[in-house]
């Protein structure tokens, strides 16, 4: 079987790498983004309907137009290590964004901007330095950083499900969110953390989970139980050991 990942793979690259004969082989595009140039007037580059284009949540596949490709949806699969607990100790918010600096409003520069102003906010990623930022953490230590602040907040206006989102809700961290994209789906409100496309009711909710510890702990086991069954990483092989399989069996 052939994975493509990206548009350039599947233009370009196989033709140059793959022989004739192997690019008969069955194939799946994975799809990690929702459409950039129009949110949902944008065409995706493949169309073919012995192509199989797997999607990473459900509203990337609803906002494509996926032509006559047959589709599929895999979530996000994540690991954190057994010894992360949240602690919330930090009477602040995190946020995780590399390079939001050069990405503007798609991923929320405005909003964080914004907010920061009123509520206490440290913005970890690549390149936030230059925005008073802490700088980026390693991967492999960033659950047990996050799980010391109070709420995570995730101010990316649109975009796929991010990883960083997805590995909070599993350290134990309150989400707190526009209300947008696959966002609405992984928080609900009062239960896993706030989600809001108001800015202001967004602060509201902060100040709260920041006076009141304990309601910010139990939303963070909360979404640690939701996470844990959602995005636990043997679903996810899971589903993709049915898909490769199904691609196979059908190209046979």
């Amino acid at each position: 079987m052939i994975l493509f990942q990206h548009r350039k793979n599947y233009e370009v690259d196989q033709y140059e790498v793959l022989s004739e004969n192997q690019r008969q082989l069955p194939k799946v595009y994975l799809e990690h983004d929702p459409p950039q140039e129009h949110p949902t007037n944008t065409m995706h580059w493949v169309d073919d309907a012995s192509t199989l284009l797997v999607h990473v949540t459900d509203f990337n596949r609803l906002m494509w137009d996926n032509n006559r490709t047959p589709t599929a949806v895999i979530d996000h699969g994540v690991m954190v290590p057994d010894n992360v607990a949240y602690t919330g100790e930090h009477p602040k918010g995190v946020v995780v964004v590399n390079n939001i600096h050069k990405r503007g409003r798609r991923l929320g520069l405005d909003v964080f901007e914004k907010i920061r102003e009123k509520i206490p906010l440290d913005l970890v990623g690549m390149g936030t330095a230059e925005l008073g930022g802490l700088g980026e953490v390693p991967h492999d230590e960033l659950p047990a950083f996050v799980a010391k602040y109070r709420f995570f907040f995730n101010p990316i206006r649109y975009t796929s499900l991010g990883l960083s989102v997805c590995e909070a809700m599993m350290t134990g961290l309150p989400m707190v969110g526009l209300a947008t994209t696959e966002m609405v789906t992984a928080v609900e409100n009062g239960k896993t953390g706030y989600v809001e496309t108001d800015v202001d009711k967004l602060i509201e909710r902060m100040r709260y989970l920041i006076d009141y510890p304990e309601h910010a702990r139990e939303l963070g086991r909360n979404a640690r139980n939701y996470a844990n069954q959602r995005f636990n990483i043997k679903r996810f092989a899971s589903d993709w050991q049915r898909v490769v399989s199904c691609v196979v069996e059908k190209a046979r």
